[in-house]
């Protein structure tokens, strides 16, 4: 049965002590939070999925959709930072999350809200979970105060790992284009490592080449961290404490898994990533983590300094879990799913393959179907539907 879908537009707003603010507009102790909630007309379903990405607002990708059609209510979040991570706090993200679990419950009356994470949403739904069960947070990786034990954040009552990948950090480290030596003048480039030079490396790559590459990506990614951290430094020692400065990633989408399809091999296109052609998502302005503040990158960028790791924060969980991948996935391939399914081994947990399916499976209506099933099914088998068929 397929179920009309009402959009019901909302606006979230709490008051939050901080000494400065991140994003454009409002009061300094405001935040402002818009979502969306899909609502099935008249459906019995009392478990409402809430969809939620660092940035992203997820109201329009296929699966939320789908999910409602199929009677389940979906409430997808926008963050404080909707489609702009360039100052994005993940700590703060967390308290956002939190508004909208306690929302769901107490003004929208559901009984039990699952955690839907799709594709980055899910680190953040697992560091969301682990916060909320057994909160340690109390400052954010650049030592800005950022109380999640205070929070009080709402514990959800399942986490689905959706297309999902173990960290914004991890992933940018593992897609960072280690040719670049200068972080001010891209085109300085080490040939060896150069990708997509004419005269560069060619697939298939050999193993000895693959951990020089990987090892060049976490050294380039160490360099702007200690450049960062010196920053917030000498501002600190200039009685600056609260100034922030922005700069510049060159090169972020240079994985040679896109390249070379043995590399964590899966179904997808040889030659291509979930944005295009990589050497032109490689240097283009809408790359990932294209334009970082100093305290966004120790937050959801460096991998020595994010707490934001999927797997990590999966061992703090106890509610039942569902890992869904793409088997043609050209944003997060295999080797995710593995490191988050094994990090869930201390809970129920179920894990599903969907075929031929794209990271959004855009144009894929079968596979959009199939997931939509197993997800559904899922949700029944854990008891968060009702026991009647809709």
């Amino acid at each position: 049965m397929a179920f009309t879908v009402v959009r019901e537009p909302l606006v979230l707003a709490f008051q939050e002590k901080s000494a400065f603010k991140e994003t454009y507009g409002g009061g300094t102790d405001t935040v402002v939070l818009e979502g969306q909630l899909l609502r099935p007309e008249g459906s019995p379903c009392k478990t409402a999925l809430v969809f939620m990405h660092p940035t992203g607002t997820m109201n329009t990708l296929p699966l939320p959709n789908a999910l409602a059609r199929a009677g389940v209510p979906v409430l997808c979040c926008g963050s404080r930072y909707p489609h702009n991570d360039t100052a994005l706090i993940m700590e703060k993200v967390l308290i956002d999350l939190g508004a909208y679990v306690r929302y769901a419950r107490e003004r929208l009356g559901f009984e039990k809200v699952v955690l839907a994470g799709w594709s980055g949403g899910g680190s953040l739904s697992l560091y969301y979970q682990s916060q909320a069960e057994r909160p340690t947070v109390e400052a954010t990786p650049a030592g800005d105060p950022v109380d999640l034990r205070g929070a009080k954040l709402p514990p959800a009552d399942g986490v689905m790992q959706l297309a999902a990948h173990v960290s914004r950090a991890t992933t940018l480290t593992e897609w960072l284009d280690p040719a670049v030596l200068d972080e001010t003048d891209p085109s300085r480039r080490d040939p060896e490592l150069d990708l997509y030079g004419v005269s560069g490396p060619k697939p298939p790559y050999s193993a000895a080449f693959l951990e020089q590459y990987r090892a060049a990506q976490r050294a380039r990614s160490q360099r702007i961290t200690q450049r960062v951290w010196a920053r917030l430094e000498a501002l600190r020692a200039a009685g600056r404490p609260y100034d922030e400065e922005a700069f510049v990633v060159h090169g972020t989408m240079a994985d040679p898994r896109w390249l070379d399809p043995t590399v964590d091999p899966n179904d997808r296109t040889p030659g291509q990533c979930y944005m295009g052609d990589p050497r032109i998502v490689n240097m283009m302005p809408a790359g990932l983590a294209r334009y970082s503040s100093l305290r966004a990158w120790l937050s959801q960028w460096s991998y020595e300094t994010s707490l934001a790791d999927g797997p990590g924060s999966a061992a703090a969980i106890s509610v039942p879990a569902l890992v869904l991948e793409n088997s043609a996935d050209d944003a997060c391939t295999p080797s995710h799913g593995q490191r988050i399914w094994d990090a869930l081994a201390h809970v129920p947990r179920h894990r599903v393959v969907i075929p031929g399916a794209t990271h959004y499976y855009l144009g894929q209506r079968s596979c959009l179907a199939e997931a939509t099933a197993e997800v559904t099914g899922w949700l029944a088998a854990e008891g968060f539907l009702p026991s009647e068929p809709f």
